[in-house]
């Protein structure tokens, strides 16, 4: 197998200045990923998966450890890498789905989903017919297309979201509660798309409050709680995805 990912004695903590006090989030967390494998992580609240998901991406520092990232320039270290390699990964290797759309203003549906594919060097009208056959699949009203998705429910626009997101395949793909807010359908539309991006080579790390959409998909789960994973995160098989 190809790996993607390899994490070792990985720690976060924050400072609560008003306190006076620190609070850890997780730490020593090591772990590996390889191509079209999907890791689920587990925990009650608090527990850390989405400060993990979100140190891996690097909108967190991490305090200490290392996260090794297989991308196609070579293995760089995303805890230390300078800020334009992040960016440039981003932009073409690793994607993150959160259930919130960051909508910009006078930004209509249809640009925000093409963005990404244009970004990539397609054509603005490649781009624009690709969006738009990701925003119908998702169940984005065709009246929407050409509108801003600041003024869309919040159904909505998590499936602006998703189609932005997953429009590009990436060799990496974290996923924090992608199914909030999302209908039947648009959570079918999800797995389709989570099943073909796999099927693809895709390394994918997620968190799902009903894992259970997802279940045909996952390889291996990691259990976060702090009282049952002491030194290293618990790994589980897929038929005990529970949360």
């Amino acid at each position: 197998m190809t790996r993607i990912l390899e994490v070792r004695a990985l720690s976060k903590g924050f400072d609560m200045h008003h306190l006076g006090a620190s609070m850890q989030a997780f730490e020593a967390i090591s772990l590996t990923l390889d191509a079209s494998e999907f890791l689920l992580l587990k925990g009650r609240n608090g527990a850390g998966k989405s400060t993990l998901l979100r140190t891996l991406y690097r909108s967190y520092l991490a305090q200490s450890g290392e996260i090794l990232f297989h991308s196609s320039h070579g293995v760089i270290d995303l805890a230390r890498a300078a800020d334009v390699d992040i960016t440039l990964l981003r932009r073409t290797e690793i994607g993150f789905v959160t259930q919130f759309l960051q909508a910009r203003p006078r930004v209509s549906a249809e640009a925000l989903v093409a963005e990404p594919l244009r970004l990539a060097g397609w054509t603005a009208e490649a781009a624009l017919d690709e969006a738009r056959h990701w925003l119908d699949a998702f169940g984005v009203k065709r009246t929407l297309w050409p509108a801003y998705p600041a003024t869309f429910s919040g159904g909505e626009q998590q499936k602006v979201n998703l189609a932005r997101a997953l429009i590009l395949p990436q060799r990496l793909l974290l996923l924090d509660e992608p199914t909030a807010s999302l209908d039947a359908s648009a959570r079918a539309a999800l797995i389709d798309r989570l099943a073909a991006l796999k099927a693809q080579g895709t390394a994918m790390i997620g968190v799902f409050h009903h894992p259970g959409d997802v279940a045909q998909l996952i390889d291996r789960t990691i259990d976060l709680t702090p009282d049952t994973t002491p030194d290293t995160p618990q790994q589980e098989d897929r038929t005990d995805v529970v949360v």
